[in-house]
C-alpha cells in the first residue's frame, strides 16, 4: 500500500510541470469545443487527437487524449442546456432539466450546476480509479495464453452491447473487426492472410486510418447528409455556482458517483447509461419527483455527476482487462497501444507506474473542466455559432493528414476513405462502429492467445476449458450472450423473482 502511495505521489509531482499542465489545459480545451458542438463526439475528438500526438511522448499524448475525453463529456452539457440537443450522447439526460432552466433566464446558473456536477464526478470516479485499478490487475496477473483468449472473446462478445440496442448488429460489427484483424502477416509465422497478393496489405490495416475513418469521415458525411441548425439560447446570469446550493445536493453526487463508477466497470455500458442511471435514481429518492423535466436541479446534477463518474469508471477495465467499457475508452485503449504501452493483466508488471500517471491526468483534466467552466464560459460558447459547412471540411482535412501521417503511406488515406464510406452506409442501416474497433483491437490478442495456447497444449482444447478462470470466463460469456435471447432473459428473471421471494417469505416466517 505504502510503495502505492509512493507512486501515486510521484505521478502527482511528475505533471506538475509547465508543458503537462499546458497540454492538459490544451487537451480539456480541445475537447471541450468538440463537445459543445452538436453532432461532434468524444471517440472522434480523441481519434484525431491521437494522429496529432503520434510523434509525442507516451505520457503527454495519453495526458492530451485523456483530458480531450473528459473535456468533450463536459461540454456536451452547453449545447444541452442552450440548445436541448446533447452535444454528445452522455448528455442527453441534461437536457429536460437544462434547457428548462435556460427557457427560464437561469442559463447560467444551469450551466453552473452541470459543471458542480461534472467536476464532483469526475473527482469521484479518479478516487475509484486509484483504489480498484492495482488491485483488479493483481488478480489479473494470473492470466496465460488461455485466459487471454477467453478475455478477448468476451471483450468481443461484449460488442453486442457497447452502443445500440441490437446485439446481433454489434457481434456483427464485432466479428468484422475480427476478420479485418487477420489481414496481413500473422504474428507466429509471418505468414500473409488475406492479402490476395496485394503487397500494400501484408503490413494489415494500420489501427489510426480504421479509427479516423470509421469515426471521422463517416462522422462528417453522416453531418453534411443531415444538417440541424437550431436557435441558441442567451444567457444572460452568472454562471458561478452557488456553494450552499451545491453543498446541498453532497448525497445526490455520492449516489450518482457511485452508479456512474460500477457502470462504467461493465463493458458495453456507456456514458449514457451512467447519466440515465443516475437521474432515475435522483427521481426515485426525490421529495420533488414533479420538478424533474421541468427545471429540476437535483435531476441536472444527477445527470451530469452520473457521466462524468463513468469515465474514469470505464479506464478501470480499460488498463486492468484491455477491456474498454464504451466506444470513446476503446479509442482511448487503442491509442495506449499505438503509443507502446499495452493495457491488461500485464500492465502492472510492464507499466506498474502507467496505472498512477493515468490518475494524475485524469485529476488534472477534472481540475482543467472546473477552470474552464468557471472562467472561460462566455469565449467558449461562440463554437456554436460556426456553421457545420465551414467546419466538416476542416475536420475531413485533419483526418486524411492525420491517416497520412501515421505512417507516411497514401494507401493508408485510401483505407481510411474506404472504411469511412463503408461506416457511413453501416451507420446508416443501425450498425455502430465501436464494435468493429473493439474487434480490430482485440483481434490480434484472441489471434495470438488461441496459436500460442494451442502450441503449448499441443493441439489440445482442453486447457481452454478445464482451467479455473478459464472455465468461469468461458461461462460468463457464454451466459452474456444468452441473456440476449427474450426467453433466456425471461427466464433468468423469473428465476431471479422467485428466488428473492423465497428469500423474504422466509424471513418473514
Amino acid at each position: 500500500m505504502l510503495e502505492g502511495l509512493s507512486m501515486l505521489g510521484h505521478s502527482y509531482l511528475s505533471f506538475l510541470n509547465f508543458w503537462s499542465i499546458a497540454y492538459g489545459l490544451g487537451g480539456a480545451f480541445l475537447g471541450i469545443l468538440v463537445g459543445c458542438m452538436p453532432g461532434l463526439s468524444a471517440t472522434l475528438c480523441i481519434a484525431l487527437l491521437t494522429t496529432l500526438t503520434l510523434k509525442m511522448e507516451a505520457n503527454n499524448a495519453i495526458l492530451i487524449l485523456i483530458c480531450s475525453y473528459v473535456g468533450t463529456l463536459y461540454g456536451g452539457s452547453r449545447s444541452a442546456i442552450l440548445l436541448n440537443i446533447p452535444g454528445t450522447a452522455a448528455n442527453a439526460a441534461s437536457c429536460a432539466d437544462g434547457h428548462a432552466l435556460a427557457l427560464r433566464g437561469e442559463a447560467g446558473r444551469a450551466i453552473g450546476i452541470a459543471t458542480s456536477g461534472a467536476f464532483c464526478g469526475t473527482l469521484f470516479g479518479v478516487l475509484c480509479l486509484a483504489a480498484f485499478t492495482p488491485a483488479l490487475a493483481e488478480v489479473a496477473l494470473k492470466f496465460g495464453a488461455y485466459e487471454f483468449f477467453w478475455l478477448a472473446l468476451f471483450g468481443v462478445a461484449m460488442s453486442g452491447s457497447i452502443v445500440g440496442d441490437d446485439p446481433i448488429k454489434g457481434w456483427l460489427m464485432g466479428a468484422l473487426g475480427l476478420i479485418f484483424a487477420q489481414i496481413g502477416e500473422e504474428g507466429l509465422y509471418a505468414y500473409n492472410r488475406f492479402t490476395f497478393g496485394w503487397d500494400q496489405l501484408s503490413g494489415g490495416i494500420s489501427l489510426i486510418p480504421a479509427l479516423i475513418g470509421a469515426f471521422g469521415f463517416a462522422e462528417v458525411l453522416t453531418i453534411l447528409s443531415d444538417p440541424i441548425e437550431k436557435k441558441l439560447v442567451e444567457m444572460k446570469d452568472s454562471t458561478l455556482p452557488r456553494f450552499r446550493e451545491v453543498a446541498q445536493y453532497w448525497k445526490t453526487v455520492l449516489r450518482s458517483g457511485a452508479i456512474g463508477v460500477l457502470t462504467g466497470l461493465l463493458p458495453g455500458v456507456g456514458e449514457d447509461a451512467g447519466a440515465w442511471m443516475s437521474y432515475a435514481g435522483a427521481r426515485a429518492v426525490s421529495k420533488e419527483k414533479e420538478l424533474f423535466g421541468k427545471g429540476s436541479i437535483d435531476g441536472l446534477m444527477a445527470a451530469e455527476t452520473g457521466d462524468m463518474s463513468s469515465i474514469p469508471g470505464h479506464i478501470i477495465p480499460c488498463l486492468a482487462l484491455g477491456i474498454p467499457g464504451s466506444a470513446p475508452s476503446a479509442v482511448l485503449m487503442a491509442a495506449m497501444i499505438i503509443h507502446g504501452i499495452q493495457p491488461g493483466p500485464m500492465m502492472m508488471i510492464a507499466h506498474p507506474q502507467f496505472v498512477y500517471d493515468v490518475v494524475a491526468m485524469t485529476t488534472l483534466a477534472t481540475c482543467s473542466i472546473l477552470l474552464f467552466g468557471l472562467f472561460m464560459v462566455r469565449p467558449l460558447l461562440l463554437v456554436l455559432r460556426i456553421k457545420r459547412s465551414v467546419l466538416m471540411p476542416i475536420i475531413f482535412l485533419l483526418a486524411s493528414v492525420g491517416a497520412y501521417a501515421s505512417a507516411s503511406r497514401l494507401f493508408d488515406v485510401y483505407a481510411m476513405l474506404v472504411i469511412g464510406v463503408g461506416a457511413y452506409f453501416l451507420r446508416k442501416k443501425g450498425y455502430q462502429m465501436a464494435p468493429f474497433v473493439l474487434g480490430l483491437v482485440l483481434g490480434h490478442l484472441l489471434d495470438k492467445s488461441l496459436r500460442r495456447g494451442l502450441v503449448l497444449s499441443d493441439g489440445s482444447v482442453l486447457p481452454f476449458l478445464t482451467r479455473p478462470i478459464c472455465a468461469v470466463l468461458a461461462l460468463v460469456t457464454v451466459f452474456t450472450m444468452l441473456m440476449y435471447i427474450p426467453a433466456v432473459n425471461r427466464g433468468v428473471k423469473a428465476a431471479f423473482g422467485w428466488c428473492k421471494g423465497l428469500v423474504f417469505s422466509g424471513k418473514a416466517a
